[in-house]
């Protein structure tokens, strides 16, 4: 290989899913060990893998999907190395060992399909959103995969008794053991010319965390869907 390129290879598999660089995720295939992932997010793969769009188990799922918060999935199965990816934005990997993430449909990138997952509503929400906000579950025993447009940040909400809040264009995720509250505000954006009016924050108290990403832009998540 030339040398130039050497540095660029994948590393030896170490683990089920592994960052290749910050924007691409590696994941180790094996018979029986399927895996969802956002349709149109493969970018390469080695071996033997078969993708299956829009399966039983998401069709079921997404007749509760009513604002179209979430992005559509394909069952990938088989052996080998797949290699996904989402236009460019950082991918965050967390191994759940047992516990749970409540996470917004557009940063999904992929999990496993051995995860229990389900589509619901984020209380206390609606009067500030119109029909509500909607997340993804998942808990259980296996990796997911979400995305970030740029370097996020978690916020351990447990360090102290202040409220942490959030604006929802930036929210990736949260321990959905947190308490969740909205709070009307006005946007400091609409004064530099990003918006007017006002605008309204997701407010977590309790143990847990909270994952943000550096962008506020609705549009980010517009091109996310597509």
């Amino acid at each position: 290989m030339n040398q130039q390129l050497a540095g660029f290879a994948p590393a030896p598999v170490a683990a089920r899913m592994e960052n290749h660089g910050h924007h691409m995720v590696k994941v180790a295939m094996q018979t029986g060990n399927d895996l969802f992932a956002r349709v149109g997010s493969m970018v390469a793969y080695e071996g033997f893998v078969q993708y299956e769009p829009n399966p039983p188990a998401v069709r079921q799922v997404a007749r509760e999907w009513m604002t179209g918060e979430g992005a559509p999935l394909m069952k990938c199965s088989g052996d080998g190395l797949l290699y996904l990816a989402d236009y460019g934005a950082d991918v965050v990997l967390i191994n759940l060992a047992g516990d749970s993430l409540s996470v917004n449909g557009t940063n999904l990138l992929a999990f496993d399909a051995s995860l229990q997952w389900g589509v619901e509503r984020v209380k206390g929400m609606a009067k500030f959103a119109g029909q509500g906000l909607w997340n993804i579950k998942i808990s259980g025993q296996g990796w997911v995969a979400l995305t970030s447009r740029g370097t996020p940040i978690v916020v351990d909400c447990g360090r102290g008794e202040d409220e942490t809040y959030v604006d929802p264009d930036a929210l990736i995720a949260w321990s959905p053991n947190l308490k969740v509250k909205g709070k009307r505000s006005f946007k400091a954006g609409s004064l530099i010319g990003r918006g007017s009016g006002e605008a309204y924050q997701m407010g977590f108290s309790g143990e847990g965390i909270v994952v943000v990403q550096p962008s506020e832009d609705s549009t980010d998540r517009l091109r996310a869907r597509g």
